[in-house]
């Protein structure tokens, strides 16, 4: 599913600095480093020279989110497009990685480990700019035999083949492991969202994990599917910390071309998590949701939303998140985050 808008940004904004830097060992420092090359985006989405201190207006960055809290996040500010040229609504996490490697979007929102891995494998050519989605995993059972992680051994629990390699399954196993349980102990089968809403609703049991609001939408479309594991407590109770899933990451060129525009999409993107995280406005902010498809309809949107971990955290706060997140990915699964920590030039806003 893919939507695309379309809006040329009214403020004259300017152009100026920022880093990036490759992935570093657990062990060491920070580095950074700090090119000379600026460039905007023009009017056709191509990418053009600029230089410093050019007042003439420009285009907002184009943003791409991903179907679910991402966009939920998102709704407000892309229906108002004030700080963005563009914006597209995709299914695939991978889909996200290679529009940015590609250049066809400026910021996009993506999954944390992904943030990282994207990092390291591309020279330091993106930063986080802000953690935008906590922990929205759930365990779902139709029948009453899971109530912590524990009780998932010996037992088939269906996945998402999309978070096969992700943040999910390092999530899940590290959770497991925590529990005392081998992950080899479960039996988990990869299926599309489809086939798990198929296999759960057309038997009499069945275990699964899915996101908000994929999780949502079961539930209201089979009452019998209850929310036996929140992945987010199992981890608080596990770690004493939050659980950062999601965030927002800019291409460096980019960031390096239009400061002052990557902050205007800040501020407009934290006022749209606000908007959509206010309960005064959960009808109106449901309606937006089902509007760009990202939910069934309204009612499920609407069922969904407060489930969806949407926050904003930027700058230290954001950077001591991820850095706690990612010491234990590294633990887990190095290759996850690209094989090393991220250098302090990775965070966006931290000196």
């Amino acid at each position: 599913m893919k939507r695309t808008l379309s809006l040329l940004l009214t403020a004259a904004l300017a152009l100026s600095l920022l880093a990036g830097c490759g992935p570093k060992p657990a062990s060491n420092g920070s580095s950074s480093s700090t090119p000379d090359v600026s460039s905007s985006a023009g009017t056709d989405g191509s990418i053009s020279s600029a230089e410093p201190g050019n007042s003439d207006p420009v285009d907002g960055p184009r943003f791409m989110v991903l179907s679910g809290p991402t966009g939920v996040g998102a709704a407000k500010l892309m229906t108002d497009m004030d700080a963005i040229s563009s914006a597209e609504v995709v299914t695939d996490n991978q889909e996200v990685t290679n529009a940015l490697i590609n250049k066809d979007v400026d910021i996009a929102a993506i999954a944390t480990n992904s943030a990282a891995m994207l990092y390291a494998q591309s020279d330091g050519a993106i930063q986080v700019l802000a953690v935008n989605t906590l922990g929205v995993l759930y365990i779902l059972e139709k029948g009453d035999t899971v109530h912590s992680m524990a009780d998932l051994a010996g037992k088939t629990l269906y996945c998402p083949s999309n978070t096969k390699g992700a943040n999910p399954e390092h999530i899940l196993n590290h959770l497991l492991e925590g529990s005392g349980v081998d992950p080899s102990e479960v039996n988990i089968e990869w299926l599309t969202p489809q086939e798990i809403t198929a296999k759960m609703t057309s038997s009499d049991a069945g275990i699964c994990m899915l996101p908000v609001p994929a999780a949502t939408a079961l539930m209201v479309q089979d009452s019998d599917v209850r929310e036996a594991v929140s992945l987010s407590e199992a981890w608080n109770d596990l770690e004493g910390s939050s659980l950062p899933m999601g965030c927002i990451v800019a291409r460096t060129d980019y960031i390096e071309g239009n400061p002052l525009e990557v902050e205007a999409f800040l501020s407009a993107y934290e006022e749209s998590i606000q908007y959509m995280t206010d309960p005064a406005n959960l009808a109106g902010a449901a309606q937006l949701v089902a509007d760009y498809g990202i939910a069934p309809n309204a009612k499920v949107a609407e069922k969904a939303i407060p489930q969806c971990s949407m926050v904003f955290f930027s700058g230290k706060t954001m950077k001591t998140m991820l850095e706690s997140y990612y010491e234990i990915l590294f633990q887990v699964e190095p290759k996850s985050i690209g094989g090393g920590l991220p250098y302090d030039s990775f965070y966006y806003g931290v000196d």
